[in-house]
């Protein structure tokens, strides 16, 4: 596999081409950002983590029909994906209340929903990620129905699966946003990253946050939290 040259860097990504056409290479970074880019940082060791994290969890998801972009770790911060062309639809799923949710509608943090809530936002930082409805999405052609209602259904699945898989680990899936892609022939498939970054972790017993609300909040500890994930994704 021959890494050529840089398409694109993201805020947490770079991303490479390969001389095989179908095939990107995604480089983790350790930057950090919080508010649309309004805050920015570094967490040591994060482009490791989300890395290595986010290919194991693919892998979960795969084997319960989730197809991703994922083919292959090349090391601790670079991973063979498939080439597709973003959704640019931000798919946000709650399962209980943080965040810009508990902010919106008033509300305090840790309120256990009855069933998981969807959101989508667009993605565009210049717009801010602004929050839209599946009817939004259809009028500006970001998406068909039918590919809506696979996304939604995917990410449900994504959801019912990880919140197993984390309550074994002792975590809490607060909620979560995932991205999708079309492959050439118009499949839809998990793209982008599944970590402590866009995922709100907590400790099951004591609620403590491991993920990237201790950047966003200052509340220091944020190294540790990611590590303690990863720990105990690998069973140490």
């Amino acid at each position: 596999m021959e890494k050529r040259e840089q398409l694109y860097e993201g805020k947490a990504k770079k991303v490479f081409k390969t001389d095989d056409e179908n095939l990107y290479i995604v480089s983790y970074k350790d930057d950090a950002t919080a508010f649309n880019g309004e805050k920015k940082g570094t967490i040591v060791g994060k482009g490791s983590i989300n890395n290595r994290m986010t290919n194991m969890l693919m892998q979960v998801l795969e084997k319960k029909g989730v197809p991703t972009h994922f083919v292959e770790e090349l090391n601790d911060r670079e991973t063979v994906v498939k080439k597709v062309s973003i959704v640019p639809l931000e798919v946000i799923i709650r399962n209980i209340s943080a965040g810009s949710f508990a902010k919106r509608f008033g509300v305090e943090e840790g309120i256990v929903f009855d069933e998981p809530t969807i959101e989508f936002s667009y993605k565009n930082d210049e717009l801010g990620d602004p929050l839209m409805n599946a009817y939004h999405a259809i009028a500006l052609k970001l998406a068909t129905r039918e590919e809506i209602e696979t996304i939604k259904k995917m990410a449900f699945t994504v959801n019912d699966t990880l919140k197993e898989y984390f309550l074994h680990l002792n975590i809490k899936l607060v909620d979560f946003k995932i991205e999708f892609g079309r492959l050439a022939d118009g499949t839809i498939v998990l793209a982008d990253e599944i970590s402590p970054d866009t995922c709100r972790l907590w400790d099951k017993d004591t609620n403590e946050k491991l993920d990237k609300d201790r950047f966003r909040r200052d509340l220091g500890g944020t190294e540790e939290a990611y590590q303690e994930v990863m720990r105990r994704l690998m069973g140490e």
